[in-house]
């Protein structure tokens, strides 16, 4: 989200003030010109729509071919970069689709997906954030908790080193 907000001010510039100054756009300003959009679903929803399109192209199309080439020559040492189609196929699990292949044949099947995914991803959206309040709420917790044990430790400390001092006596001194 925050990643978001910040790609969203860069495209639609500073906002000059009254006075003539210029400051940053708000949230709230965003908000209005994106009119309530996710910018991050809005690119799963092109991605898919292209993926769409790509399948249901013929198979003798160069981006069918490119699609399905495969490289010939040695991967580098390490992790293998992602690639756009594991990347959409991941979208695809999200979105817990089964046989996608036959879906994406049928274009006003595959629009339904994306009203459904839309219903969804607002559904998880409203559970990660209660996830998080309850999270924020357990935290408060611990640390209050461990604040009052610290504060109890440091006045026992404080009694036992007092009550050390007040036992001794001059006898024991020399």
């Amino acid at each position: 989200m925050i990643f978001e907000r910040r790609l969203m001010r860069k495209i639609f510039g500073p906002t000059r003030t009254a006075d003539s100054y210029w400051r940053i756009k708000t949230n709230q300003e965003i908000n209005y010109i994106l009119k309530g959009q996710n910018i991050i679903g809005f690119i799963k929803k092109q991605k898919l729509n292209w993926l769409g399109h790509v399948e249901r192209m013929a198979e003798d199309n160069i981006v069918q071919k490119i699609k399905r080439w495969e490289l010939m020559s040695k991967r580098p040492i390490g992790r293998p970069k992602t690639r756009w189609e594991d990347d959409v196929l991941e979208d695809i699990k999200s979105i817990s689709i089964s046989n996608w292949k036959k879906v994406v044949q049928n274009r006003d099947s595959w629009k339904k997906v994306f009203e459904r995914d839309r219903t969804l991803y607002r559904l998880l959206r409203f559970m990660r954030r209660r996830r998080r309040r309850r999270r924020r709420r357990r935290k408060k917790k611990r640390r209050r908790r461990r604040r009052s044990r610290r504060r109890g430790r440091r006045r026992r400390r404080r009694g036992r080193g007092r009550r050390r001092r007040g036992r001794r006596t001059p006898c024991s001194l020399l």
